[in-house]
């Protein structure tokens, strides 16, 4: 069922360049068409029945275009293809023996028309539809005591539809492997832009490890005795390369400078990312970070704990900032509003 619901995803529209603009050119000529051919029978029909059929005509063909579900839906199928034996009654009903030689000219807009619903997955309707203005054609020429020759005459264009419809079927096993083919392209396309981001990331990981931990770990690879000082800078450097694994959103030269001072003076410091700030604008997600720089920069003792919350909480962040004085809550989001409770 999936592959058929693909298989109709790449329809014959597609194969044929019927999207964007070309739909619309497509369907700019498929109006003029009908009209030019409906037009024809203001020669033995009435001004109102040749103006309501033409208007049903043009209506069915913008309408089979438009709807860019394929294939159509039910309803909109059903339209479409009633509009033909609609338009025939109307241009036909009345005529004399006379005049049976114009029942062609509906016709050959009702070709046209179920010729783009066959475009749009609709085979069987098509010739349901087709076969309702055969039908009304045969009804008409009974009533007015035609010739036989007027009625095959106006049963000719059918053709056009015959051929199309196996066009369309020859068409099938093309259809299947061109949408296999840009399966095959998406799924590669995805597999190599995962594949670029994990590079990425490696690299900018690797870059920031080579930036801030070459230094000391040369001097470590030197045996160097590291003097009190630099024991400290290993800590906090510790800390710093562990936020980098435990909260990489929340890794940013505002935050990062204000976790390692708070860490200088002895606060503890604990950075969770939980994944929610995917989706979230970018302004957003600056308000965290200035909170959580903020409540950092203010503490002296105690412990600071910033987390990111998952996804779909109604809460995007917060910062709990604990110290022997008072505890502090800061929730944020998400949608900005900041909320701070002690």
């Amino acid at each position: 069922m999936a592959a058929d619901d693909a298989e109709v995803r790449f329809g014959l529209r597609d194969l044929l360049g019927m999207r964007g603009g070309g739909a619309w050119l497509f369907l700019l000529m498929l109006e003029l068409t009908m009209m030019l051919y409906m037009a024809r029978n203001l020669a033995a029909a009435s001004l109102v029945a040749v103006l309501a059929g033409t208007a049903v005509m043009l209506a069915a063909g913008a309408v089979v275009l438009v709807i860019p579900v394929d294939p159509l839906p039910l309803p909109v199928t059903a339209f479409v293809a009633a509009a033909p034996p609609i338009a025939t009654l109307l241009t036909v009903g009345n005529l004399t023996s006379a005049a049976a030689h114009h029942m062609m000219w509906t016709t050959y807009a009702s070709s046209y028309l179920m010729s783009v619903l066959v475009l749009r997955g609709r085979v069987l309707s098509a010739w349901l539809g087709m076969a309702g203005v055969t039908a009304v054609i045969i009804v008409a020429a009974v009533r007015a005591d035609t010739r036989v020759a007027d009625v095959m005459g106006s049963v000719v264009p059918i053709g056009t539809l015959i051929a199309l419809s196996v066009f369309a079927l020859i068409m099938r096993p093309t259809q299947r492997s061109l949408r296999i083919l840009r399966e095959e392209a998406t799924i590669r396309a995805a597999a190599e832009a995962t594949m670029a981001a994990a590079d990425g990331e490696r690299q900018r990981q690797l870059n920031r490890l080579d930036r801030v931990a070459r230094p000391i770990l040369e001097r470590i690879a030197e045996g160097a005795e590291l003097t009190t000082a630099e024991r400290e800078e290993c800590r906090l450097l510790e800390a710093e390369l562990r936020d980098g694994l435990r909260a990489p959103q929340l890794v940013t030269d505002e935050l990062s400078g204000a976790a390692r001072g708070a860490r200088s003076r002895g606060v503890e410091v604990v950075l969770l990312d939980d994944g929610g700030f995917a989706g979230v604008p970018q302004w957003v997600r600056q308000r965290v970070i200035d909170s959580a720089a903020r409540e950092l920069d203010a503490a002296n003792t105690g412990s600071v704990t910033v987390r990111v919350l998952p996804l779909g909480r109604r809460v995007l962040a917060t910062v709990l900032a604990h110290s022997p004085r008072h505890d502090r809550r800061t929730e944020i989001d998400t949608d900005g509003n900041v909320t701070v409770s002690t």
